[in-house]
């Protein structure tokens, strides 16, 4: 989405939504009053493939508050995506992307500020969420990211979001990325610029409920791994050379005994290092082959998301 550059904002908001109607309003009320008290900026508000009246709250929201604007998907393209679709629609120095949940507060935004200004290329946040997350949600992520960082190399502490600021000039640096299935929290943390990080206590979702179930996270984690780290191959190639250990000494056992004239034991054994020989070959290669299906979206270079309708683009 190119847009004209010559009253570029200070300050941009990205927001990505999906049925998210009833957070719309709140949220660009504490956004608007945030803004005012900063000096100004935009708002942009990323409807995700909405099937419920978000998209007409977007559109309301434009028409009465200078500085917001929309687009819409044709679909769901998924929030990651949609977090790219307002980024490189943003035209501020620096440009903030938090969720339309609430559970970001808005009032944090002059913290991230106050620490870009101060020379900090990218802000990160940490969430404090002990009152709002249960035990497993917190237990998971904690392992995802401590997961994630040891097989990457990236450092990501637990309690990491998509609420943060970057600077301008980490966005061009970005630019280049064609990898369509772009982890964008591990990508910010991977260029190395000057960073910070800042606490925040995570509210009660306003209204409407999490968009993330159980096996939509794990889809999540797997291809943030995959967009990172080779490592799952590599310990794929020392798994197959212990288990091809494990077998040719098998082998010579078996040869040892038929020579010494004994019955060789252990066929249920045997059967059973079979068994799990080709559990692990499975395992391989279904790994290999994820591997190969992100290479395979990639060489399409199909469009990350497709953009149906805009407003306020114009005015802001």
């Amino acid at each position: 989405m190119p847009r004209a550059d010559s009253a570029r904002p200070e300050l941009s908001v990205v927001v990505p939504l999906h049925n998210e109607a009833a957070n719309v309003a709140p949220l660009c009320e504490e956004l608007a009053r945030v803004l005012e008290a900063l000096g100004g900026g935009e708002v942009i508000l990323v409807d995700d493939g909405s099937t419920d009246a978000t998209w007409s709250a977007i559109v309301a929201e434009a028409a009465r508050r200078p500085g917001f604007c929309g687009l819409s998907f044709a679909r769901n393209f998924g929030h990651q995506r949609a977090l790219l679709a307002g980024l490189q629609c943003a035209r501020g120095r620096a440009v903030i992307t938090m969720d339309g949940d609430l559970q970001h507060p808005p009032a944090v935004i002059r913290e991230l500020v106050a620490a870009w200004k101060s020379g900090h290329r990218i802000v990160f946040t940490r969430r404090q969420d002990a009152a709002v997350a249960g035990p497993f949600k917190r237990a998971t992520s904690s392992l995802f990211y401590r997961a994630f960082s040891a097989l990457s190399g990236i450092p990501m502490s637990p309690g990491s979001s998509d609420f943060r600021l970057v600077d301008r000039s980490v966005l061009e640096a970005l630019e280049p990325v064609r990898d369509a299935g772009s982890f964008l929290r591990g990508l910010v943390q991977w260029t190395g610029f000057s960073s910070t990080t800042i606490d925040f206590t995570a509210q009660k979702r306003h209204a409407e409920q999490t968009k993330y179930s159980l096996g939509r996270m794990l889809r999540f984690a797997g291809s943030a791994t995959l967009s990172f780290s080779t490592i799952p191959l590599n310990i794929g190639i020392w798994i197959g050379l212990v288990t091809s250990v494990l077998a040719f000494a098998e082998i010579a056992y078996v040869v040892a005994c038929y020579l010494a004239g004994r019955t060789v034991p252990g066929w249920a054994s045997l059967a059973g290092i079979i068994s799990l020989g080709f559990g692990i070959l499975f395992i391989l290669i279904g790994i290999l082959g994820a591997y190969l299906g992100r290479i395979f979206e990639i060489l399409q270079n199909r469009p990350p998301y497709l953009i149906e309708r805009t407003t306020g683009m114009n005015d802001s």
